[in-house]
């Protein structure tokens, strides 16, 4: 799990232009963190992760990293979090657990990061805190499959945050839609931007130019 496809979409698409502040709910081992201080000076980074094995290992790979200064990683619940009074942030970014109908994984960790039960972070305790510790013009970013998007974006909207943007993306053309990364903000957009990412060719398999130009400064190789 330390790193998958899909953090590495998100920390590639999530866009922090002008925030200061942003804070990644269910850092794991803190991919999508070190993502988006690499990519966004002057960022703080605010790195949540209840799994204290996980936290351990965020907090490493941080120290070690040319971030470190700009990167704090919190080894605690989203509710002991915010009761802790923390300041508004300018951007949440999240790929909150989603396999609600699935068999839960072998492993606790790995079930508690994939697999919505009673003791994972739920759609309504996400969307809820992103409304109270949002500031006004502040997004959140999530990532999820098609139809639990669906799901959360009744969520926000009952808590006044809206889609702005949304990628569709395939892991190939023309196949079915597998994730959504979506842009909430707290005004409705009259239009949603609507983009497609495919992660593979049709042809031969191998990943997709728009692809490889997304992750490019991530990966020292790409096969």
């Amino acid at each position: 799990m330390k790193v998958s496809t899909d953090a590495c979409l998100l920390g590639a698409v999530a866009d922090a232009t002008g925030t200061t502040r942003l804070l990644d709910i269910g850092t794991g081992t803190g991919l999508l963190a070190l993502m988006l201080a690499q990519r966004f000076a002057g960022l703080t980074v605010e790195a949540l992760e209840i799994d204290p094995a996980a936290a351990a290992q965020a907090l490493a790979n941080v120290r070690q990293s040319p971030w470190s200064g700009r990167i704090r990683v919190h080894s605690q619940s989203l509710a002991a979090y915010a009761a802790t009074g923390q300041e508004l942030v300018g951007h949440i970014v999240c790929n909150p657990p989603f396999f609600r109908a699935a068999l839960p994984a072998p492993d606790a960790a790995r079930r508690r990061a994939r697999h919505a039960d009673a003791t994972s972070l739920t759609f309504e305790e996400l969307a809820q805190f992103a409304a109270d510790f949002l500031l006004p013009h502040g997004a959140l970013t999530v990532l999820l499959p098609p139809p639990e998007m669906l799901a959360f974006e009744r969520v926000a909207q009952t808590v006044g945050l809206h889609p702005q943007r949304r990628l569709l993306v395939h892991h190939r053309p023309a196949g079915r839609i597998t994730r959504h990364i979506v842009r909430f903000e707290r005004t409705k957009a009259h239009e949603v931007e609507i983009g497609e990412l495919s992660i593979r060719t049709a042809d031969d398999g191998e990943y997709s130019a728009a692809f490889r130009a997304l992750l490019a400064g991530f990966y020292l190789t790409l096969p």
